[in-house]
């Protein structure tokens, strides 16, 4: 098989042991095109972010940058601004000709959750070699609200793919003209599929939130539990454009709704930064499904992470700031995102994560 491994792929690989953990995988980890990722029990406080490097082991490294060690068996508090790494329950086995690249999940972006994934031996976060063998730690760097976790919370995901899987633009405008990749106006395609922010909303001025630079914490295993106007701001406009402030955090959505077909996967790539003076994207993944009529998801948008850099700057409506990245899958997933699985972010507009109250 060529391509993205969907869930069956995945679960023969578990049982080859190319994928291994303790306590085993349970069957909610697998996603249709991933695998969730789970924090093992104890969290290392580090002075900086860090790869291991070439011919290196991340806990050598620990051992360099280590400042103390929390327990979390019983829930613990990892605090905004600091960095930390978390030996996670799975490890690797891959065989040659696999490779995997891990990002963080939708809700573990939404918080502005910096998640990576770094293994022995890396020098690029979130991307895993084809036949590495080891263990497997996640970096966290609360960034906007500190949060409260414990063995066996999922933050991060893994995909797997074998052989070459993304698309070229030309093979991605014969998906679009075909099936409809993206609603409204004509597809913009250059290294991937264009996508733009929705800043004139078809009901009302509410285009997005900014996170409260001083809150309480968040208690990540607390679903639909706090209130909204406790941690973030409302932004709205009527004039179709908003200044992002440097350092600020906001939640946006994408003007156009996105399908991803069940022959497919994608993954956010980050923009260009001489677009502007901005990042958008944490949470990368989309499923096979994503949008998908058939699945429950026509007229699913993409919600867009943004972080402002060192200068204000204007983001007007129909601005293009990210791309998505399609692979083909190697073949169709048992199951699709939002059909028969609890998929939070299904038939989506501009929503925050999981953990807070609908409006």
């Amino acid at each position: 098989m060529t391509g993205v491994l969907p869930d069956s792929a995945l679960r023969s690989l578990i049982d080859a042991g190319g994928i291994a953990a303790d306590p085993a995988i349970i069957p909610e980890q697998i996603q249709p095109a991933s695998l969730d990722l789970r924090l093992g029990t104890t969290a290392y406080r580090v002075r900086a972010s860090f790869l291991a490097g070439h011919g290196r082991t991340v806990a050598d490294r620990l051992a360099e940058f280590e400042m103390h060690r929390i327990d979390l068996t019983h829930g613990a508090v990892l605090e905004k601004g600091c960095v930390y790494v978390v030996p996670l329950m799975e490890r690797l086995a891959l065989p040659a000709g696999t490779s995997a690249v891990a990002n963080a999940k939708s809700s573990t972006g939404r918080l502005d959750l910096l998640t990576r994934a770094i293994t022995d031996g890396g020098a690029e976060f979130d991307r895993i070699p084809t036949g590495y063998a080891g263990p497997i730690y996640a970096e966290i760097c609360p960034r906007s609200f500190s949060v409260l976790v414990r063995p066996g919370m999922r933050l991060n995901q893994i995909r797997f793919r074998d052989g070459k899987a993304e698309l070229s633009d030309d093979d991605l405008r014969a998906l679009h003209a075909e099936i409809g990749l993206v609603s409204g106006n004509a597809a913009v395609i250059d290294h991937g599929l264009g996508f733009s922010v929705d800043l004139r909303p078809a009901a009302g001025t509410l285009v997005g939130y900014r996170a409260k630079p001083h809150t309480g914490v968040i208690d990540l295993d607390r679903i639909g539990h706090y209130d909204p106007a406790e941690f973030w701001e409302e932004i709205h406009t009527g004039e179709g454009r908003i200044i992002l402030d440097p350092g600020a955090f906001y939640i946006l959505v994408s003007r156009e709704a996105v399908t991803i077909p069940p022959t497919h996967a994608a993954e956010m790539a980050p923009y260009m930064a001489m677009v502007g003076e901005f990042r958008v994207h944490y949470a990368g993944f989309f499923d096979p499904g994503f949008g998908w009529a058939q699945a429950g998801g026509a007229g699913s948008r993409g919600v867009l992470e943004v972080r402002c850099h060192e200068a204000p700057f204007v983001l007007e409506h129909g601005q293009v700031v990210g791309r998505l990245v399609y692979e083909r899958m190697a073949e169709v997933p048992d199951t699709l995102y939002g059909a028969g699985i609890a998929s939070n972010y299904q038939g989506q507009g501009l929503k925050l994560s999981k953990h807070f109250r609908a409006g």
